[in-house]
């Protein structure tokens, strides 16, 4: 069983609904009594592309599958919820990223581990130390350390709907 963490964030077709959804889809592929999502949060878009704020959050469980395995799941997930991938860094209904695979480093074709780009987004970052404040990287870097004053003052955190 590994502990993985894995970023979710949507902007077009109800982006808070996206995120509510595919928490349900991830939870078929956590151990019992695993699964845990952070708070959600709007956040502005990177790159150049003119679209809609995005909705963020992380979301972390126990599981059995391979990395590739989780990767083809994460990738499934995102195609029965309408994701097309058009334009790089373009909006979408979701995006499903595993950014950690226990202290796994992997670096392949497919899927680089940690994620390649996790260290510098605050829509990723805050939320996951949200679920796991003394979070450490497998480069022994501690997830809270990367996190600045800009990078909370870039998300918004939505309301909860319980």
């Amino acid at each position: 069983m590994t502990k993985v963490f894995v970023a979710l964030g949507a902007n077009l077709a109800e982006p808070v609904s996206q995120l509510n959804r595919a928490c349900e889809a991830l939870l078929s592929l956590a151990a019992p009594d695993s699964f845990a999502v952070s708070p959600y949060y709007a956040s502005k878009p990177m790159g150049e592309v003119v679209q809609p704020d995005y909705v963020n959050a992380v979301a972390s469980f126990d599981t059995e599958l391979t990395p590739l395995a989780l990767l083809d799941a994460l990738q499934a997930i995102e195609s029965q919820q309408g994701r097309e991938r058009l334009i790089r860094w373009g909006a979408r209904t979701l995006d499903l990223d595993l950014l950690l695979y226990g202290d796994m480093v992997m670096h392949s074709e497919r899927l680089t581990l940690p994620h390649y780009g996790m260290k510098a987004r605050s829509f990723v970052l805050v939320p996951l130390a949200d679920l796991d404040p003394g979070l450490i990287l497998p480069c022994n870097t501690a997830v809270s350390d990367l996190i600045t004053a800009s990078m909370r003052d870039e998300l918004q955190p939505l309301a909860s709907e319980d």
